[in-house]
């Protein structure tokens, strides 16, 4: 069983969520997009040697800009897909160098998943599933037990993610969100940016999963 916090960080208001193995204390990272007093006060109240990943949905730089530092402070293993590892080196595909403007220290995955990989935080177990059509290589954690997604921007709230970026494709993003529309049952979502959901809510409103 996990419990979740969110942090918004970053000049684009990411969403960074801190995931906790209750049973363990076992803690991994979302998506840091930056870093903030609140984002170091959470992780520290968990100890510093139960931070064991950072988890990446995808490479854009306001999912990443706070790796290094965090990896500085706490020596987690970064998790993203074996597809987008290309990313955290490139500043043109990570949009810092279009967006951003700031220096970018390129950053190293030691985890590179195919989709349908399952890692373990502590004791609960948790599965990627690449849903490409953000960028190429962007992908879904699913904890199956705890009914919880995090979607990076594949899916938000009644809303999807851009397309029009470098690997961007809108038939794999539509490819994507059948996918995550045929899961069995409810599932809370957590966004990369805006506001939570649940996947029923989504089946319902989201004109892009019709």
């Amino acid at each position: 069983m996990i419990e979740v916090k969110c942090i918004s960080v970053g000049s684009l208001g990411t969403n960074c969520y801190v995931v906790r193995d209750k049973f363990s204390g076992k803690a991994a990272v979302v998506d840091p997009g930056g870093v903030n007093a609140r984002l170091f006060t959470a992780l520290d109240e968990m100890g510093r040697e139960n931070i064991e990943y950072i988890l990446l949905t995808h490479g854009h730089f306001d999912h990443i800009e706070g790796v290094n530092i965090l990896c500085e402070k706490y020596n987690p293993q970064v998790v993203v897909c074996e597809d987008e590892e290309v990313f955290l080196s490139d500043e043109n595909l990570n949009l810092s160098r279009m967006i951003s403007g700031s220096p970018f220290e390129p950053i190293y995955a030691d985890i590179k998943l195919k989709s349908g990989d399952v890692l373990a935080l502590g004791e609960t177990e948790f599965k990627f599933i690449k849903t490409p059509g953000h960028t190429s290589g962007s992908g879904c954690y699913v904890f199956e037990k705890d009914r919880i997604i995090f979607t990076g921007d594949t899916l938000f709230r009644e809303s999807m993610g851009r397309t029009d970026f470098p690997t961007g494709d809108l038939r794999e993003m539509h490819k994507s969100l059948m996918l995550l529309k045929s899961f069995n049952g409810d599932y809370k979502v957590y966004p990369g940016h805006n506001a939570d959901t649940t996947l029923e809510h989504e089946r319902k409103y989201n004109i892009y999963m019709s």
